[in-house]
């Protein structure tokens, strides 16, 4: 029997809303505001902290405490500096990718709205004798302006944040296509979670916490301020990773992980092995594809915050395949979206209260 879709009409207006607002690290109210009206009906109640992170949850009286996590910030720009003749030079928030920069538009955050620019770059008929690649010394935004007076009448400023000027936008029915899935759509999911135990009326014996943690994007921050806010029992952490069938991929260096085969969990020091072998369980027994990936030394996501937190916080990673990460064409297969929505719950709902994830008892 063919299961029943999971994203929901409902449900896809709230990730298109959500994908279409800015939320650069450091700046991610306005996204967070969103993302806490959504999952409000799903919850019994909810706090934040200091940098924006929210958290909802379910049954706050419970000793026991799970959390399901995803990062709510974007990579985005600072303006760093203002030429006489008005050009603008940036700093990077986040891993910005520069080599897409050049002929991008932009929207420059400033106390007084938006004001639209664009990432100039000299025409090809100029470029004959010298071919530079973009860096961060080439690339310049202009706003339009001709002097630095005039780029500050229009209210930027030196630490005015920057972000790219794209919409979502889905591909042949199935590709979602963004500037910041990675990684709103972890928040979309982890919140379609909570939708859906509250629509299958699933009572929880335990203390959910779904966690839309600030700045991953600039090392963690925001889940290692949580993890010691929550003092969880037990993490489930969900991110990007490479969908690495695309062309000038190396996959004996990154792997080989394919969007549509299923949601990717990691083997890695910071993933707590009875932990992941219970997710491993919940897919088998509910027939959900799935993919493995290796790390190194770390995840490089907010695991590695939770996992190393509060003394050891048994902790696991599930990772959503994403092509074109840190472009504005960042690209997940919606199948792989579903099924991880449904990994997630279904690892959830067979969690016990109490479960002690120790090696050696």
């Amino acid at each position: 029997m063919a299961k029943k879709e999971i994203i929901t009409e409902k449900s896809l207006d709230f990730l298109t809303k959500y994908l279409n607002n800015t939320s650069p690290t450091g700046f991610e109210a306005e996204g967070q505001k969103l993302w806490l009206n959504y999952v409000k009906p799903y919850i019994d109640e909810y706090f934040t902290d200091n940098y924006g992170t929210v958290v909802g949850v379910i049954n706050p009286e419970a000793k026991y405490k799970v959390v399901i996590e995803a990062h709510a910030d974007e990579i985005s720009w600072f303006v760093h500096y203002i030429t006489k003749e008005g050009f603008i030079y940036l700093r990077r928030n986040g891993g910005s990718d520069h080599m897409i920069a050049p002929s991008k538009r932009v929207n420059i955050h400033t106390d007084k709205g938006i004001v639209k620019a664009v990432f100039g770059w000299p025409a090809i008929h100029t470029r004959h004798e010298k071919e530079e690649t973009p860096s961060m010394k080439n690339i310049t935004l202009d706003c339009g302006c001709e002097s630095a007076e005039e780029v500050e009448a229009l209210g930027v400023h030196v630490g005015c944040v920057v972000t790219f000027d794209d919409e979502f936008t889905i591909l042949n029915e199935k590709k979602f296509v963004g500037r910041a899935l990675d990684n709103r759509i972890g928040g979309f999911m982890i919140a379609e979670v909570a939708r859906l135990l509250k629509e299958e009326n699933h009572q929880l014996d335990f203390g959910l916490y779904i966690v839309n943690a600030v700045q991953e994007e600039v090392g963690l921050r925001g889940a290692q301020m949580i993890a010691q806010k929550i003092k969880p029992d037990v993490a489930i952490v969900t991110d990007v990773c490479h969908d690495t069938q695309t062309p000038m991929i190396d996959k004996k260096v990154h792997g080989d992980q394919a969007g549509g085969k299923g949601p990717v969990l990691t083997y890695g020091p910071a993933v707590q092995n009875n932990l992941l072998k219970h997710i491993i369980s919940a897919a088998n027994d509910n027939k959900i594809p799935f993919q493995r990936a290796a790390a190194s030394r770390a995840t490089g996501t907010d695991t590695d915050a939770f996992a190393y937190s509060n003394e050891g916080v048994p902790s696991s990673l599930i990772s959503l395949p994403l092509r074109y990460m840190h472009t504005t064409v960042e690209m997940c297969h919606k199948d792989d979206v579903e099924n991880t929505i449904r990994l997630i719950l279904e690892a959830v709902k067979t969690l016990q209260n109490g479960q002690d994830f120790r090696y050696i008892k």
